[in-house]
């Protein structure tokens, strides 16, 4: 992404108040989709890239967690560092078992390196189709070879408009498949948009996840973005106990203003009523899609 003069856009800091939630976070509650950025001198990013960031340490995302009452979390290697999953690794081992972690490798990744990630806790690989540094869709199929002995996944992040030609190629993969931010369907396109339809039916067929995420990448409307309501209760209902809820810290690539963690939190009310499905979605998925020992 490049702004209009051409130079590489930089991202904005995340809201150094992450805020209150209005209703508590169930314990073992887990932010499936966060990332940690940096420092950049010892962890590089590649040439390569679609934005650079600004960093977002271990001990930042720790005050969010705290603040949200979240025990557990998965922290998504951003495709800004490319295949050197070193930052995201590094995190997990501070965490003492707490976090788990999304790689991003590639076909030619040997076994005894993906047993090596599998150890320090990964439990997918993120597959992308727009931006630089991931994996991109044509070599998912190579990479879901290697990974699926593994009990892996693929994460999949894709634009709205892609999910109609996409989802046949994922229904194809011998592993579970897991969709990034609710499909990123404009909001404005409404819940009877082809993508979003086809989405629904994948999730209802039973091998495909979504996270309950990035609701400022759809939404026409500030915070609590209501126009993206009814696209999050459809995968909800869809699919209750193959959904997810994720921060999206650092908010890396936000638009508008920079949201509240709290609130972020507390939309879930509204995308999932029941307190029972909440529980599901905060603790159990998690629990069972990231492979989090039951006595975190």
């Amino acid at each position: 992404m490049e702004n209009k003069a051409g130079a590489m856009r930089v991202s904005r800091h995340a809201n150094p108040d992450p805020g209150k939630p209005a209703i508590a976070a169930p314990p073992l509650a887990c932010d499936c989709h966060l990332h940690i950025v940096g420092p950049v001198d010892r962890y590089p990013l590649i040439a390569e890239r679609s934005y650079t960031p600004v960093e977002a340490s271990i001990g930042e995302y720790q005050r969010v967690a705290s603040a949200l009452g979240l025990g557990l979390a998965v922290i998504v290697q951003p495709s800004f560092y490319g295949v050197d999953d070193r930052c995201t690794h590094d995190a997990l081992a501070q965490s003492g078992g707490k976090w788990h972690g999304i790689a991003v490798i590639g076909t030619d990744t040997p076994r005894q390196e993906v047993q090596r990630l599998h150890d320090a806790g990964f439990r997918g690989v993120r597959a992308t189709a727009w931006h630089k540094g991931g994996v991109s869709l044509q070599d998912m199929g190579g990479v879901a070879k290697l990974i699926a002995p593994f009990g892996w996944h693929m994460q999949v992040l894709v634009e709205g408009h892609q999910l109609e030609d996409v989802i046949p190629v994922l229904r194809k993969l011998p592993l579970p498949v897991v969709i990034d931010h609710m499909g990123r369907v404009p909001a404005h396109c409404g819940p009877a948009h082809p993508g979003f339809q086809a989405l629904l039916s994948f999730v209802r067929e039973g091998n495909c996840w979504v996270k309950l995420s990035g609701a400022y990448f759809a939404s026409d409307k500030t915070f609590p973005y209501e126009d993206v309501v009814p696209f999050a209760q459809a995968l909800v209902e869809a699919g209750p106990e193959r959904t997810v809820w994720g921060s999206d810290w650092p908010h890396t690539t936000a638009r508008g203003e920079m949201p509240v963690d709290a609130g972020l939190l507390d939309i879930l009310s509204m995308w999932a009523p029941d307190p029972e499905i909440r529980h599901r979605i905060l603790v159990e998925n998690p629990a069972k899609l990231y492979d989090f020992p039951s006595s975190s």
